[in-house]
């Protein structure tokens, strides 16, 4: 099973919207005959290519999966009776499939085939894997994961970044925890911003992990009066991959946008005033869902942080905590918080002089 944990990692940034998984065939004899892991291009699940790569010596073998064989007619047919038909004699899974429709039916198929089936092994691990399409088929909203790279005081910007000329970020951490993080660019299907942030540093908020990615990251933008600069690296570089989300109507600037390779999409004000210039965050959410995506990395400000985290909107907050102090006139990571805001260290470790910390806010499972 850790076998096909490691392979289904493989994945990553390769399977959406589909979920990760690898799988890994034996013989009679428990000799490694066959593995595969999904990637969405190549349509055929992990069970299949590891059938294909066993081909006869399966039979009467034995199939450890991360995820329960699907049991419905898609782009491919159902993988559980692929199973069946190629006599693999005992399925090892390492939890069920999370979409509500078919959870299940898949251990159903084989065990009325008379395949043995057991569940639960390095299920904690195999889940953390699709959380993101656990809380999508779910809940039909995209895992939001919070990424924040702050000091030892809280702060994510010395006093006057946001007045530098020219426009350009501020690296609190280290090197390598900036490689980490783009990782998780690399893993996710859209970064959010807010525009503030955008203005401040004029990043690029692209994937320069330098990995294989089956769609283009989506880069998503809350600018509620269209303050992007045309001269900003994300409109330079705009691809249909640049997505703002605004509440102007200035037709005339969104032209300007468009010309440009940028989408616009227009939403109602939060509370439907004219006084009110925050952008809904919950029909953000909804539009990326209904456009396949499963997971949001952010990449924000003390606004933006604090709005999604006083919301709910959280799934995983990703702490990198560098070993400097930059004093109580920096940027803060966030304005204003309920006391206490409780986060469990589900992960802490070191990355050079940093230290980064991972915190599941929510079971997108339950």
């Amino acid at each position: 099973m850790a076998r096909a944990l490691d392979l289904a990692q493989r994945g990553h940034g390769l399977c959406s919207p589909n979920p990760i998984v690898g799988c890994v065939i034996t013989d009679v004899g428990g000799h490694l005959v066959g593995e595969g892991w999904h990637e969405y291009d190549l349509r055929d699940h992990a069970e299949v290519l590891a059938l294909a790569q066993a081909g006869s010596r399966a039979r009467g073998g034995t199939a450890y999966v991360t995820l329960e064989p699907c049991n419905h007619t898609g782009r491919t047919g159902p993988c559980s009776e692929a199973l069946v038909h190629a006599g693999i004699a005992r399925v090892v899974a390492a939890t069920h499939d999370p979409n509500p429709l078919v959870a299940g039916a898949g251990f159903a198929t084989l065990r009325r085939a008379g395949v043995a089936v057991e569940t639960g092994f390095l299920e904690a691990e195999a889940q953390r894997l699709n959380d993101d399409f656990a809380r999508w088929i779910q809940h039909h909203r995209p895992f939001v994961t919070l990424k924040i790279a702050m000091s030892l005081d809280g702060r994510i910007a010395p006093a006057n970044h946001s007045a530098q000329s020219p426009r350009q970020p501020h690296w609190i951490t280290s090197p390598t925890s900036r490689e980490v993080v783009h990782r998780m660019r690399h893993a996710a299907d859209a970064v959010l911003s807010g525009i503030g942030t955008v203005l401040a540093d004029d990043p690029l908020l692209s994937d320069r992990s330098r990995a294989t990615r089956r769609r283009p990251l989506l880069r998503v933008v809350l600018d509620s009066a269209l303050r992007l600069p045309l001269d900003s690296k994300l409109v330079a570089t705009a691809d249909n991959d640049l997505l703002l989300c605004t509440l102007s109507r200035d037709q005339a600037r969104i032209r300007q946008l468009r010309d440009r390779g940028v989408r616009v999409e227009q939403f109602q004000p939060s509370n439907s005033t004219p006084a009110d210039t925050r952008i809904p965050l919950d029909p953000v959410l909804a539009l990326l869902a209904q456009e396949n995506i499963l997971n949001v990395l952010t990449e924000a400000g003390t606004a933006l942080n604090t709005a999604l985290l006083t919301q709910n909107l959280v799934d995983r907050v990703e702490i990198f905590c560098a070993p400097l102090w930059l004093g109580a006139e920096a940027v803060p990571a966030f304005a204003s918080l309920p006391a206490p805001f409780p986060m469990s260290a589900d992960e802490i470790e070191r990355i050079g002089e940093d230290i980064h910390l991972s915190s599941l806010l929510r079971d997108p499972w339950r």
